[in-house]
This record gives structure tokens, C-alpha cells and sequence, in this order.
């Protein structure tokens, strides 16, 4: 028997038999001995018109002959070699094969039990897994039996099967039907389950084969995991870091500055968090961002100003004895929108191979495609694993050539992407110079944010980027995927490029940031729009700006126009919300100073004006900014679905976890929402209502 083994092993590492008639024979007189040996203890309960006498192989031999056809034969030699393999694993792993012992029974209709020989010295990882009681097979379901050997295939690494889902931390996803085996593992099928319909399968925890009703599985050998697959670390993502806002006294510093902010990534990150049953990252919270995520009933501009200024003030519904000071922000919308170069800088790598990244990516282009026209051009340039530029410059109206150069794309490598934002701001110069003198050149860059883009020193990076700003080409970032989102960059590039940053997580989401608002987000009616407040220490004690942090800008940034600030988008709006606490309120959080002239003696005040608004903007394509004026009074009216805006202020505190808004609770704030949720075509403000329900409830 030893030498029958010797020579099958020999024969399975030559690879599949051939047609040797030695061998041939060889093997069918093995396979004889061993099916009649396992017919013997059967003999007396089976009937048949064969004398019991001639029992041995030349029956067994003249049996097969007759049931088995020369394709018969061939396949059982094959098989004999595959099941033949099961049983030589133990022995290739240990010095010593398992030993298999056949107990016969008495009775006429009783079957042969199979039980393994238990060895004290068999160490856990190398144990013999045994199936239920074999059941003998006639010789007429041989050939079937033999056929189906090598049609079940076995997935012996769900991991190894799916490479993508180790690398990017995802679900793994169900084995497909033939899944291929690893990298520098051997493939290799399983022999088919005695029993009609059993399938085999492999414990993905313990490595070990299972056939239901079959015959003895064991540990396949350990398979390799691929050196290209990495499993990237699952907190790999990056905020900026930012505290909140202080409480400020006027007295003492009653001049308050900050660039402007239209984007909205922070929202839909949160709302991508929350949906995952998890509450977001305290630096995904930008306030700034949740408000503006949502549209208000502001006045139009009038005249050829780009955006007019709205103020209001309301009581504060966080804290008794403070109020509200709203600034709001409407930008014009042209008659007619200029012709857009555009160039989606597409990030290819590795960390894209995901379902809600680089396929949601190709999806959301799609929809933000049918919004162009023949006069805006597009190109296309990718970096990591398809570098290069994937599609010339072409007009939008040439639909089909555009979507097969986004079909193409694929992900893989790994991330550097100097080489492609290059070959995107040079991509974008060249359109500039072929194309029409009013048209607007932007690059829109696609990433789930692990962007390396190859220079090194951040500020090198901010300059290279200022300098493509001041020669007329924007930078937009849009942000696909979780997991290893560098949002922080994400934010910095976008702000030096003067563009916006979102992040999209779903098709509508893009639908409402590349369709519902694609002029706002590609034409700029104003850049370096900054704002500035000089509080009166005679009405206002105290003052907090409730977000932008990020965008915090000195004293002196006003007026210098070298200083970059924000962009705003034809139609955009923007808003900025104020905590102020008057003069004599019992709500103040600061001491008056004994010393300081501002504290020490009253300040008379006739004007009624709780402060004094200034902004600086710049028409594009002009280096001098121009300023606007306009004075907070007391009396002023609220502003309309001002409430709307206080609620979701409110909620961003709540998630900061800020001891800046009393005992107000996140009911308080689903309480204000339901109340001024007003007109919501879309569905946005409801969808709002029930991420505060969710997050009312991870809290508990």
C-alpha cells in the first residue's frame, strides 16, 4: 500500500497522468483492490447472481469494465490521483498518515462505520477531521461519482478570492462560483460528497474541509496570503484639528475675522457616519458646513453687485439672556453660464477599488456630464494605476467617447499624485490657450482622500497650487469612500485652490452637488471674500463665532489682498451665525475687568448698533478687492428660516460635545427642526430630522 502511494504522489506532483498503460493499469488495479475492499463487509447483505466465491479484484475488475467506458476510465484514473491527494496532505504535514480502521458488523443490513485512531501526541492544528458513516457505492455511480470529483470547487480563502476586500477593509463578499486560488498556491479541487447534492465546504475560521455525508476531509496546507494585498489601517482617515471657537469680550478684543466657507463636505459625512450606526469623528463636525448645506429664503442682489448682505437677530434658544446675530450671504446668478474648461484629475489607485469610490465616482460624472454643453470641454487625466491622460481635451456634446474613457479606468497601484496634478494644471493651461477667451478652467480632483501627491513639504505644495490660482485655473475637490479620507488635505487643497471641497456618498448626493448646483460649484462670481464684525462693547458683552474655525484669519488679513480667502459660486449662499451676550445680561460668562478702561467705565452708546460688518472680495480676475459696508442693528428682524439654521447649529454643537449651549439637548433641537423645517421640496431638511432621531438614539 505504501508503494501504491509512493507512486500516486509521485504522479500528482508530475501533474494530471497521462496515458501511460503501465500506470493506467496500475491505477485501475489500486482502485479495484480498494473498491472491493470496501464492498467485503457488504457481501452478505447485498444480493447478487455472482457466485460469492469469485469475489476479488478480477470481479471487481470485470465489474468496472462492464459499467465504465474508455472516457470512464480516464476520468477515474484522474479522480484516483485527486482523492488519492486528500489523504497524502497528513502524511506530507506529519511523519506519520492518519490510520483509518474498518469495523465490520454482524447484522445483514448494516454499514461499514468509519473511525479515526485517536494518537496522543496529535497536536490540535493537525487534526483529522471525519465526516458521517460512508455509504458503499455501487459500481454504476462510479463514473458519476468520479465525474464529480473534479466539478466542485473549493474556496480555501475567502480573502485570497476577493483580494479588494483585504485591501480596503471592506464586507467580504460571497465566493464567487469559480473563484481562483491565491497567488503561488496551488489549485486544487475537492472530491465530490457521496451523498446526492452534498456539497463540500471549507471553514474559513479553521482552514478545514466538511463533506456532508462523504468521505474524510482534512486540513488543506496553509495558503499564502498575496504580498500585494494590505490591509490598511481602519483609523487612517484625518480631520482638521481644530478647537472650538472661544467666548470673546468685546471689550478686550471686539474685532472678529474669518474667510468665508461654501462647502459642504462635513455634512455628508456625518450623515455617511450616523447611516453606519456610528457617530462621526468630532473633527468631521464643521458647523459651517452643516448650515450651508442647506438652501435659505434670502433676496437676490440687486444691480450688478455679485451678492447682497443680509442681517438679522433673534433671541438665542440655547442659552437665556444671549441672542443671535445671522449674517447672511445670496450671490447673483448669471443670465448666461460661461463655457467651462474642465479636467477631472481621477485618482486610479489601489484604495479606489470599492464600490462607493471609484464605480460612484464614474456614476457621478455621468449625471454631472448630461448638465454640459457644446460649449464647455472636458479632459481627463489619472494617476496610480492608469496614469496619464486618459481622455485629450473634447467637447462635452461627445458623450460616447467621454463615458468610454471613464469606463476604462481602474483601480490599482499605489497613491503618488504629483506627476497627475501636473499633467492636470498643464492640461488645463493648454485648453485656456486653444479654447474661448471668457471660458473658466477649473480641475476637479476625485480621491477618497489618501492623495500623496509626491511634494513633500506642505507649503510647497500650497504655493504650487496659489500659483495655478493666480493664473486663472481653480481646484475643486470631491471626496468618494471611507476609511483612509484625508479630509484635512481634502480642505486645504480646496481652499488654496479657491475651490470647494464636498464629499459625495451616494448618487444624490452627487446629483445635488454636480447637477442641482453644478453653476455654483464650477463659476465664481467673487474670490478672497472675507468678513470682518467690530462688536460694540457699549450693547455687546460678549461674542461667539459658531463655526469656521479653519477659517480664522488676523486682524490685519482684512486688508491685505495678498491674503487668500473664500470663493463664492454663482447662487450660492452663505451663512454665519453669531452668539452674542448684551450689556447687564445675567448670562454673561466673564468677569468685567477692574482695570480696563473698556470694563471699568460704562461706554455710552447712541447709535443702536450692536456692530459694524465689513467685506473684502475681488471680482475674478482682478488682484484688488473691494469692500462692503453694513451696520448690525439692534432692532433688526430676524432673518427668514433663521430657526432652520439654529437647529442644526445647535446639533453640530451637540456632536462637539460643546458646554457652551446649556442643558440644550438633542430633543430640543428635533423640536426646533420639526417647527421650521418650512418648504422642502427635495427632502433634505427631513433627512436632517432623522439623523438628529439616530443620533438621539447612538447616544443613549
Amino acid at each position: 500500500m505504501s508503494d501504491d502511494l509512493d507512486d500516486l504522489k509521485r504522479a500528482f506532483d508530475a501533474g494530471l497522468p497521462g496515458p501511460d498503460p503501465d500506470k493506467r493499469a496500475a491505477a485501475i488495479a489500486l482502485a479495484m483492490k480498494n473498491f472491493d475492499r470496501a464492498q467485503e463487509t457488504a457481501d452478505l447483505a447485498r444480493q447478487t447472481s455472482e457466485p460469492t466465491e469469485k469475489a476479488g479484484i478480477f470481479r471487481g475488475a470485470k465489474l468496472m469494465f462492464a459499467k465504465i467506458s474508455n472516457r470512464g476510465l480516464l476520468t477515474a484514473t484522474t479522480a484516483i490521483a485527486a482523492v488519492a491527494m486528500v489523504a497524502l496532505i497528513p502524511v506530507l504535514q506529519n511523519s506519520q498518515p492518519p490510520e483509518i480502521d474498518v469495523i465490520p458488523v454482524s447484522k445483514p443490513d448494516a454499514k461499514p462505520v468509519v473511525e479515526p485512531v485517536a494518537k496522543p501526541d496529535v497536536k490540535a492544528d493537525d487534526r483529522v477531521v471525519v465526516a458521517p458513516a460512508q455509504t458503499p457505492v455501487e459500481p454504476e455511480a462510479l463514473e458519476e461519482t468520479l465525474d464529480l470529483a473534479f466539478d466542485a470547487p473549493v474556496v480555501m480563502n475567502r480573502r485570497a478570492a476577493d483580494p479588494g476586500a483585504a485591501k480596503v477593509g471592506r464586507p467580504m463578499a460571497a465566493p464567487s462560483p469559480q473563484p481562483m486560488a491565491p497567488a503561488g498556491a496551488s489549485r486544487m479541487r475537492a472530491p465530490a460528497p457521496a451523498s446526492p447534492g452534498a456539497a463540500p465546504s471549507v471553514s474559513l475560521e479553521t482552514g478545514v474541509f466538511n463533506f456532508e455525508g462523504g468521505m474524510p476531509a482534512t486540513r488543506p496546507l496553509p495558503i499564502p496570503v498575496p504580498d500585494q494585498i494590505v490591509r490598511p489601517d481602519p483609523d487612517t482617515e484625518a480631520f482638521p484639528d481644530a478647537e472650538d471657537n472661544p467666548i470673546k469680550v468685546t471689550a478686550e478684543a471686539p474685532v472678529s475675522t474669518f474667510s468665508i466657507d461654501v462647502d459642504t463636505a462635513s455634512w455628508s459625512m456625518i450623515r455617511n457616519s450616523l447611516s453606519r450606526g456610528m457617530l462621526p469623528p468630532e473633527g468631521a463636525v464643521r458647523i459651517e458646513e452643516m448650515v450651508n448645506y442647506f438652501s435659505y429664503d434670502y433676496p437676490a442682489p440687486e444691480g450688478d453687485a455679485p451678492f447682497a448682505t443680509h442681517v438679522g437677530v433673534s433671541d438665542s434658544p440655547w442659552v437665556d439672556g444671549t441672542q443671535i446675530v445671522h449674517i447672511g450671504l445670496q450671490g447673483m446668478l448669471p443670465d448666461e453660464r460661461p463655457p467651462m474648461n474642465l479636467v477631472f484629475l481621477i485618482d486610479t489607485s489601489g484604495s479606489m477599488n470599492n464600490p462607493t469610490k471609484l464605480p460612484l465616482l464614474k456614476q457621478s460624472f455621468r449625471l454631472m456630464l448630461g448638465q454640459l454643453g457644446e460649449n464647455d470641454t472636458i479632459a481627463i487625466v489619472t494617476y496610480a494605476g492608469s496614469a496619464g491622460l486618459a481622455l485629450e481635451p473634447t467637447k462635452a456634446t461627445e458623450r460616447d467617447t467621454i463615458l468610454a474613457a471613464l469606463e476604462s479606468m481602474h483601480a490599482g497601484g499605489s497613491t503618488a499624485g504629483q506627476a497627475g496634478l501636473q499633467q492636470a494644471y498643464a492640461t488645463a493651461a493648454k485648453m485656456a490657450k486653444d479654447g474661448e477667451e471668457d471660458a473658466v478652467s477649473r480641475v476637479i480632483l476625485a480621491t477618497d482622500g489618501d492623495f500623496n501627491v509626491g511634494i513633500s513639504d506642505p507649503d510647497a505644495l500650497k504655493d504650487f497650487i496659489a500659483d495655478k490660482r493666480d493664473e486663472g485655473t481653480y481646484l475643486s475637490v470631491l471626496g468618494f469612500g471611507r476609511g483612509n479620507l484625508d479630509d484635512a488635505t481634502m480642505q486645504a487643497l480646496a481652499q488654496t485652490g479657491n475651490g470647494i471641497a464636498s464629499y459625495i456618498d451616494t448618487l444624490a448626493e452627487a446629483q445635488k452637488v454636480l447637477v442641482d448646483q453644478l453653476t455654483g460649484a464650477l463659476v465664481p462670481i467673487a474670490n478672497d471674500v472675507k468678513i470682518q464684525v467690530e462688536w460694540n462693547p457699549a450693547l455687546v458683552a460678549e461674542y461667539r463665532l459658531i463655526g469656521y474655525e479653519t477659517r480664522a484669519l488676523k486682524r490685519e488679513d482684512f486688508n491685505n489682498d495678498k491674503v487668500d480667502a473664500g470663493e463664492i459660486g454663482a447662487g450660492h449662499q452663505v451663512t454665519a451665525i453669531y452668539a452674542i451676550t448684551p450689556v447687564g445680561s445675567p448670562a454673561r460668562m466673564t468677569d468685567p475687568l477692574r482695570y480696563a478702561a473698556g470694563d471699568a467705565q460704562p461706554v455710552t452708546d447712541e447709535t443702536g448698533e450692536l456692530g459694524f460688518l465689513r467685506l473684502r472680495y475681488k471680482t475674478p480676475g482682478e488682484d484688488t478687492s473691494k469692500l462692503i459696508e453694513t451696520p448690525i442693528n439692534a432692532d433688526a428682524a430676524p432673518l427668514a428660516e433663521g430657526n432652520w439654521a439654529l437647529a442644526i447649529a445647535g446639533f453640530g454643537q451637540i456632536l462637539r460635545g460643546s458646554d457652551l449651549i446649556g442643558d440644550w439637548s438633542m430633543g430640543d433641537a428635533i423640536a426646533l427642526a420639526q417647527a421650521s423645517k418650512g418648504d422642502d421640496p427635495f427632502g433634505y431638511r427631513q433627512e436632517a430630522i432623522t439623523l438628529m432621531r439616530l443620533t438621539e438614539s447612538l447616544k443613549k
